[in-house]
């Protein structure tokens, strides 16, 4: 498994991130156990989390366990050591954390020590800002997105005051980079100007979705990782399960994401199933494994970080880790590049 740095941070990251938001209600317990062991013996040492997960479906009575069950697994393996943990604070409207508080500096070392505790270690090693208190064009919100009620003044004082707090979880040992999530490129720049002015953490990366069926970073956000070393951690590289081809044909598996959740989080309609299946004859074509192009395609792209992937059971971990024994043809990129052209954002 290659390792690449995440940003400036100093952190050595595997290429490929095991997301764990299903862990609590789609994956049991022993389940996620048993894929947190196969992960790291495969290299993967390099896991995502967030105080608001599970999903699948959100609720307020299983809210934070996905932390809970990474917890109960470094206390019992005792390998905590070995695995570079990231997790999330939630932003404004979350009404099942704080009552949708918006991330402030009262809120930072509350969200973190209620992290630290679930997770039961002393340190988050990248601690990530969930969405932006102004709100994201993320989550199908870029159709009618409009950023003309914003108040510059304000979101700049914001960061300069997250800035301060989360320095000073940083000083006292709690986290040991800073990444945001759901955001633009002005909203990363900014925080890297104000790292700048204030001597705070410095921005290591930014987690915002990215696949073959949503490629909104491939511009701007694109632009800023390259010159500013902020590498992208890609969610959903698999486009929540449809470039697997499990949902075509209007095929719904039982305990699969859209079992549970039937509109796919503003993803669900027949565009998708066309791209998906333009996607498919690619991977027929050139007898490949359509999981695993999908992921391999994120790792090729020059500003990524990691390509984080969840799996509900043990066997679709290990056949989505196949992924990094894959090399893509220049014929390969080449079509992909072409279907992407004929179906841009089909959802």
């Amino acid at each position: 498994m290659k390792q690449r740095e995440l940003g400036r941070s100093g952190l050595m990251v595997s290429e490929m991130c095991l997301g764990t938001m299903t862990f609590g209600t789609q994956t049991p317990e022993a389940e996620a156990h048993a894929q947190m062991d196969m992960a790291l013996e495969s290299g993967v040492n390099f896991w995502d989390c967030a105080e608001m997960y599970p999903v699948n479906p959100l609720r307020k009575e299983t809210q934070g366990d996905s932390e809970r069950i990474l917890g109960t697994w470094f206390e019992k393996t005792g390998r905590r050591g070995e695995v570079v943990l990231a997790t999330k604070h939630s932003g404004a409207g979350h009404m099942n954390v704080r009552s949708g508080a918006p991330i402030s500096a009262k809120t930072i070392p509350e969200a973190v020590e209620g992290s630290l505790k679930r997770l039961r270690t002393d340190v988050i090693d990248l601690y990530q800002f969930h969405w932006p208190n102004r709100g994201s064009y993320m989550f199908r919100q870029n159709w009618r997105y409009d950023p003309s009620g914003q108040d510059r003044a304000e979101t700049i004082a914001h960061m300069e005051e997250a800035l301060d707090a989360l320095q000073r979880e940083v000083e006292r040992g709690t986290i040991r980079a800073f990444g945001l999530s759901n955001e633009s490129a002005w909203g990363t720049c900014q925080w890297l100007a104000a790292a700048e002015r204030t001597g705070g953490p410095r921005v290591a990366s930014v987690q915002n979705e990215y696949s073959l069926l949503c490629r909104l970073y491939d511009t701007d956000m694109a632009e800023m990782s390259v010159n500013e070393d902020v590498g992208l951690l890609a969610f959903s590289p698999l486009g929540a399960g449809y470039l697997s081809g499990k949902y075509q044909g209007g095929k719904v598996p039982e305990g699969s994401r859209m079992d549970f959740v039937p509109q796919m989080g503003g993803r669900h309609g027949p565009r998708v199933l066309e791209a998906v299946e333009a996607y498919l004859d690619i991977a027929r074509e050139h007898g490949l494994d359509p999981v695993q192009m999908a992921l391999a395609w994120t790792l090729t792209r020059p500003f990524m970080g990691a390509s984080i992937f969840g799996a509900t059971t043990l066997g679709q971990l290990e056949h989505a880790l196949g992924a990094a024994e894959v090399t893509l043809s220049g014929e390969v990129l080449e079509e992909i590049d072409a279907v992407h052209r004929q179906h841009p954002m089909p959802f």
